[in-house]
């Protein structure tokens, strides 16, 4: 694993064995804040009015959506109970050198370095409007009998990680999703928006983050 610095000046690490990022190198931050955040919680906010809301991310990482959205919900009524799916957790060391604590405030910070080892053991609260759970497991394994409002789909490409975007693992995360849940994604390829539709899901090509023209929203019907 080595850090790369992207182009927004927030960092991302590389992972040799897997061949990608694990953000984009046009700037891992703003991509964050725009693909699942902006296009995502926010989106799913604005449309429902909801204040309380349930993440669900694959591909949970460093963190660093989670810290984002941790960010935009600090000065509103939001209540978040996050779950991130994550098969090979990095080390506490590792999330603590990504410098992430420049992009976000500063006892959420502090919070998700204390809780981070916790939240792989069972729900913790991080602040008055975030509850975390990071699930130590592979997408396929993970079970769950709750229903998610929002999902964060932050797997790797498909060119390297092609299992996580088949039909069978599309259709493992979509029956998380309750009706008038939205997913976002980075990513947006026939093959997907095809699976997604199949799945009862109304399909929107949405701006992408610097570096892409569009990504992908999908609305559970």
């Amino acid at each position: 694993m080595d850090f790369v610095t992207t182009g927004d000046g927030s960092k991302t690490l590389y992972n040799a064995a897997i061949g990608e990022c694990y953000h984009s190198r046009h700037g891992a931050v703003q991509e964050s804040r725009h693909v699942f955040v902006k296009m995502g919680l926010e989106h799913y906010v604005q449309q429902t009015g909801t204040g309380d809301i349930a993440v669900l991310e694959v591909g949970f990482g460093t963190g660093l959506n989670l810290l984002q959205t941790g960010e935009y919900i600090l000065d509103k009524p939001l209540q978040v109970d996050y779950v991130g799916i994550e098969g090979f957790p990095l080390p506490l060391s590792t999330i603590a050198a990504t410098g992430y604590d420049e992009s976000v405030d500063s006892g959420l910070w502090s919070a998700y370095l204390e809780g981070y080892e916790k939240a792989l053991e069972g729900p913790i609260q991080l602040n008055a409007g975030l509850h975390l759970h990071i699930a130590h497991s592979l997408l396929m394994d993970f079970q769950s009998d709750r229903q998610f409002d929002v999902v964060y789909f932050d797997a790797f490409a498909a060119v390297h990680q092609p299992e996580m975007w088949n039909d069978a693992a599309l259709g493992h995360v979509a029956q998380f999703v309750r009706s008038g849940g939205v997913f976002v994604t980075y990513a947006i390829t026939g093959n997907l928006k095809r699976s997604m539709k199949s799945l009862g899901f109304k399909i929107e090509k949405a701006p992408g983050a610097p570096g892409k023209r569009e990504m992908l929203r999908a609305t559970r019907i």
